[in-house]
């Protein structure tokens, strides 16, 4: 799937501006001035009505009218019930509802990145982290600004992985691995020592960083987002680890044959809403079906795909409990041997979460994958 580019110019008060969206929302046609007086239920009144409203006042006013409303919602919210396929759809829309809402709470950026707010914080940086270079002044949902603040915090501090000797540091938009489960499975993995790797979708580049460190000769990760191929190369340099790994901007496979095929495909066969969501969302198993038809061809001589995969799709009923046995004999492939693992992430405890019956019986298995004989 191609990354689309989230810069769109347009045009605000008779000044050249340009419309920063990872959703790929179109930019505003009707945009007003508000400022600190102005109360969550007036602004999901004014932002109903099709408005975006540009905040004027107080960073810390504003961030916290954007939680105000966000209570608001969640307050109103329909609750979901019936079967789990139901609830999910329900919920999702639910939240998509909500992001639209709240990201037509809008700031401007001056042409450096700069805000005029009061008690704004610094944002250059981690802006330009993201989108490059400024050249114009940037219209950005707060949201959205708060989001990449948040995950500059991220970069900035690293991530301890279960099982990796040094921290990981994550980029904004590439997919956050704080699901241990999937991670842990990898360990019970063959030895990889002296292996080539293949790891796709390979995001941060976890999967090839810890095959690596327990003695893989080398890997080559593939992804679509040219966010997630700059935040693998960079955790490799950072880990030691460049002169091993290659990160490549392709679909799926890249040239040739690996020992070991890694994947850790998006889990839920429905249509992403943005750009991260790639990374859980699914479109009909298009992913994870060309992957499995791709592999053999992709497996040296004695080589296996490590294939890890969540059955929450099963659970709620997108996805059938023979689609996988169904598409492994299809492409030839068998099953050498399989772990698996309870989800142990807050949803799968939390008896509030709508889908609680789901979640708290995912399993995440990583099968080992071999060509039929």
């Amino acid at each position: 799937m191609k990354v689309t580019d989230p810069e769109v110019r347009f045009t605000f008060e008779a000044s050249e501006a340009i419309w920063r969206s990872e959703s790929g929302a179109p930019a505003p046609a009707r945009i007003f001035r508000v400022g600190d007086t102005l109360t969550a239920d007036g602004a999901l009144s004014r932002v109903r009505r099709g408005e975006h409203l540009l905040y004027g006042g107080d960073f810390h006013n504003a961030r916290q009218l954007l939680s105000a409303m966000s209570r608001r919602l969640e307050k109103h919210k329909p609750r979901a019930s019936g079967a789990p396929l139901e609830s999910f759809r329900a919920e999702r829309i639910a939240r998509q509802r909500e992001h639209e809402t709240l990201s037509r709470i809008l700031v401007v950026l001056d042409a450096g990145y700069a805000s005029s707010l009061k008690r704004a914080p610094k944002v250059a940086e981690a802006c330009t982290s993201v989108w490059g270079p400024a050249t114009a002044p940037t219209f950005v949902p707060l949201k959205t600004l708060l989001g990449i603040l948040g995950a500059a915090e991220w970069y900035r501090k690293g991530l301890e992985v279960p099982g990796l000797t040094g921290r990981l540091h994550p980029r904004y938009g590439v997919f956050l691995p704080t699901r241990s489960e999937y991670l842990e499975l990898l360990v019970q993995a063959p030895d990889p020592a002296g292996k080539r790797v293949f790891d796709i979708g390979t995001g941060t580049g976890v999967l090839s960083f810890l095959l690596l460190q327990r003695g893989a000769a080398n890997a080559v990760g593939t992804d679509v987002d040219p966010r997630a191929i700059a935040c693998a190369r960079e955790n490799a340099e950072r880990l030691g680890l460049a002169g091993r790994f290659q990160a490549q901007e392709k679909d799926l496979f890249p040239d040739g044959v690996a020992d070991l095929v890694v994947c850790n495909p998006p889990w839920i066969p429905e249509p992403p809403k943005n750009r991260v969501d790639r990374a859980v969302f699914d479109p009909d198993n298009a992913f994870l079906e060309a992957f499995l038809a791709g592999l053999p061809r992709h497996l040296a001589p004695g080589g296996q795909g490590l294939l890890i995969l969540s059955n929450l799709a099963e659970l709620l009923g997108l996805r059938a409990p023979t689609f996988l046995t169904e598409r492994l004999a299809k492409a030839g492939l068998e099953v050498a041997f399989r772990h698996s693992a309870a989800a142990r992430h807050p949803r799968a405890h939390d008896h509030a979460e709508p889908l609680h019956a789901a979640r708290s019986s995912e399993v995440t298995t990583l099968y080992g994958l071999a060509a039929s004989r």
